[in-house]
């Protein structure tokens, strides 16, 4: 279809699979469905994509590893579960992507992860390089830590949240469903299912309100998170993991599942979202020679062209940029605290690990962190 052309250009994808397509009704992995998937993602990465991928499963095959017959609820048996499972689902994934000559590599996050400031940071930058070296990281909640208190809650909000972590084109949620159907199909075989909407469009809330569609089988979690990906711009794919080629006939352009739309444009959605996500903790005085690179050029502010810094801000906090008069010109996440800031400004940024003592980052302000104002 024409109007998925929008899908078809995509080249970063977040994949999700849900531990329902997984598990094999309680029996463990299903690596069928796993080698299955795994052969779509590869088939993807031949064509040019990068893929991170999110995967639940690991306290369900924990849980079957162990000889348990069902889920327990204590948290520590919850996280002892998932230590066992984690390391079978990840050997599962390893197995399979190397039949395809592909290296893959277990990411385990917690809410801090891509919360708190320098750890967002960190976590983007491993990501991308993962990326970048054609590794496919498959992600998971590090469930072996994590407390009711601090978590996800689930692994679709995760999946949104690496998509506004590394400028994901689209994220594809797969389920054991075929998509969002504006009634319970369980209770109306001819209900009609969703095929595109705007993310935020009101109908959706009504859908899933009590006793709504979206409501049954994790759709009101999947609603949520596609809410939480058109943050920076991310369109999102609800569609079933056990349809044939699903990954493909998204990738083609094939009306398959439940398309919900941003209607943004991915950069400046983030850039938006990044703008207004933070109190500024400082400000950096740049030269005028760095005033013109951020406007004319939009890349990124180096170390050489900061005059003075102004404040006391850490890793990964926003600060403002400003001309030589004081007129704001940027504001942008910086990747050195205001110390360490301050011996470095002036210099080239091969200077920085003779100055520092280590090599951290050759930019000041990267400009995936910056939004001109």
């Amino acid at each position: 279809m024409a109007e998925r052309d929008e899908l078809a250009a995509a080249r970063r994808w977040v994949i999700k699979i849900g531990s329902a397509l997984l598990t094999d009704d309680g029996r463990g992995l299903d690596e069928a469905i796993i080698t299955r998937l795994v052969s779509q993602i590869a088939a993807l990465r031949v064509a040019g994509c990068e893929v991170v991928l999110v995967s639940s499963g690991a306290v369900a095959a924990g849980v079957v590893r162990l000889g348990w017959t069902s889920r327990p609820r204590q948290i520590h048996a919850l996280q002892a579960a998932a230590a066992v499972g984690q390391s079978l689902l990840v050997q599962s994934y390893e197995t399979a992507f190397k039949a395809h000559g592909t290296v893959t590599a277990q990411v385990l996050l917690v809410h801090d992860d891509v919360t708190a400031r320098a750890r967002y940071l960190n976590a983007r930058s491993t990501l991308k390089t993962l990326l970048a070296l054609g590794v496919v990281p498959v992600v998971n909640e590090n469930d072996t830590v994590v407390t009711d208190e601090i978590r996800f809650g689930d692994n679709d909000t995760l999946a949104a949240l690496v998509a506004n972590l590394i400028d994901a084109d689209v994220l594809v949620l797969l389920t054991d469903q075929q998509g969002l159907f504006r009634e319970d199909p369980r209770r109306n075989p001819a209900a009609e299912m969703v095929a595109l909407c705007d993310v935020h469009d009101p109908a959706l809330d009504a859908m899933a309100g009590e006793g709504g569609a979206l409501g049954r089988g994790g759709m009101l979690t999947k609603l949520r998170a596609a809410r939480v990906a058109a943050r920076s711009g991310t369109e999102t794919v609800i569609a079933s993991g056990r349809s044939a080629s699903v990954l493909g006939r998204i990738a083609a352009g094939d009306a398959e599942g439940t398309w919900l739309r941003t209607g943004q444009q991915p950069q400046n959605a983030r850039k938006q979202w990044l703008a207004s996500m933070l109190q500024v903790a400082g400000s950096l005085e740049l030269d005028a020679g760095a005033v013109r690179v951020l406007r004319e050029s939009g890349r990124s502010l180096l170390p050489v062209g900061v005059r003075a810094i102004h404040g006391a801000f850490a890793r990964g906090d926003l600060v403002s940029m400003r001309s030589p008069q004081g007129e704001e010109v940027a504001r942008g996440l910086v990747n050195y605290n205001a110390d360490e800031a301050r011996r470095i400004i002036g210099s080239a940024s091969s200077a920085i690990e003779s100055i520092l003592g280590y090599q951290g980052d050759e930019e000041l302000v990267h400009r995936d962190n910056l939004v001109l104002v």
